[in-house]
């Protein structure tokens, strides 16, 4: 195989050096212009000589090439000129009206997508319900939809589950929310997007979710939308979940069970207590949030007499309250309770102080300020002597109690 022989060197002395990368391009721009200028112009419109005369002071001439200047200086970076460049404006051939080439020097920006204008969706009106039951045969059934209801009434919930499936009418009428009056999903390890939406078209009176991992986002979404709800049990869950109740408004709630929460403090109280920040302007009426809230059961919480000086301001019309098991309520906490400026000395009926281990024999004689109590359980109280609530039955308030079991009080009505 031969070898290349190797260039022969002139006789005027060794090679030229080759030229440089810009020297090639202005002489490859100039080849261009002159195979443009061969071709014969074909626009002589008067509206083209118009853009000539204008663009005659931007173009570029024959002897330039693109980002230097006449003078054969490469203007600075950041200049007018290589900013239009970039932005890949067409130069345009002197004495000619139409564009001479493209010159993108940069990347051309991504197509922007098409902006769809935005309209409200919302679901179509459902339909009246039917006030008969349709039959296969044509005809209707003899009983109205109002007889049926009453026939459903006295089934319980897994009997009209299976109402459901007989027929679409009978589906349909089986929401009614006069069949649910209390709907139980306790217990449950997590709650599915259809359970939610179910309760939701069902519109109970009273839903206990105690014991179920329901997020907070689950339990928002909920109360939003059960605005006739008159009794919650929470009992068992996350405070993290039951902090829901802090930004829902529940008008009609009058029982609220929120026993054993798990890490409760005073601080959180406070934030469920205490009326939402977020009034409307103008509104100079500070209500809380449990100010129409009459029975209220916090067994098992870490409650301290700061958190119930805000109970008693902010619920003033409880009549039941539940304390059992609080660890830090004790004779000063019933002092509280019972003293002439409480609003609940007047309304309470039954209270549970069961499982109070601070309550001593000498908080005894205060529950004799409530006239309308009428249920008192001090039952696994260790420092509370049965005698001593012996002789608070036979005074009792203003009549004597009778004790089915030892240091639990009760009064008929």
């Amino acid at each position: 195989m031969k070898k290349p022989k190797p260039p022969l060197a002139s006789a005027e002395g060794p090679a030229a050096p080759s030229p440089s990368p810009q020297r090639e391009k202005l002489e490859r721009f100039k080849r261009m212009c002159q195979l443009l200028e061969r071709v014969p112009d074909t626009s002589s419109s008067s509206s083209d000589s118009d853009s000539d005369s204008d663009s005659s002071g931007t173009s570029l001439s024959e002897d330039e090439a693109p980002g230097e200047a006449r003078n054969g200086r490469r203007p600075a970076r950041g200049s007018s000129g290589e900013k239009e460049n970039r932005g890949g404006r067409r130069a345009v051939r002197p004495g000619s009206g139409g564009p001479l080439l493209s010159w993108p020097l940069g990347p051309a920006p991504p197509p922007r997508p098409p902006q769809l204008e935005r309209h409200v969706v919302r679901p179509p009106p459902r339909s009246p319900e039917p006030d008969t039951l349709p039959l296969a045969a044509g005809s209707d059934h003899p009983l109205p939809r109002a007889a049926w209801l009453r026939v459903f009434q006295h089934l319980g919930p897994r009997e009209l589950c299976i109402c459901m499936r007989v027929c679409r009418t009978w589906s349909r009428w089986c929401y009614d929310k006069r069949l649910w009056p209390r709907m139980d999903l306790s217990r449950r390890k997590s709650l599915t997007p259809p359970m939610l939406s179910g309760v939701v078209r069902r519109q109970p009176r009273a839903l206990d979710l105690s014991w179920t991992g329901v997020s907070k986002k689950q339990l928002m979404w909920l109360l939003n939308r059960l605005q006739g709800l008159q009794e919650l049990v929470l009992s068992g869950c996350s405070w993290l979940s039951v902090s829901a109740l802090g930004s829902a408004p529940l008008p009609a709630l009058r029982l609220l069970d929120l026993r054993w929460i798990e890490d409760v403090k005073d601080s959180q109280l406070r934030e469920l207590l205490l009326p939402p920040p977020d009034t409307k302007p103008g509104q100079t009426e500070s209500r809380g949030r449990l100010q129409g809230v009459a029975e209220l059961r916090l067994a098992g919480l870490e409650l301290t007499d700061a958190s119930l000086r805000l109970l008693l301001r902010h619920a003033p019309q409880l009549s039941a309250l539940d304390l059992s098991h609080c660890a830090h309520v004790g004779d000063p906490s019933v002092h509280l309770l019972t003293a002439p400026t409480s609003p609940l000395r007047e309304t309470l009926v039954h209270l549970n102080l069961a499982g109070c281990h601070r309550l001593t024999d000498h908080c005894l004689p205060l529950f004799r300020r409530c006239p309308r109590l009428r249920r008192l359980d001090l039952r696994s109280c260790r420092q509370l002597s049965p005698e001593a609530c012996a002789r608070l039955a036979a005074a009792g308030p203003p009549g004597p109690f009778r004790c089915p079991e030892e240091k639990l009080l009760l009064k008929d009505s």
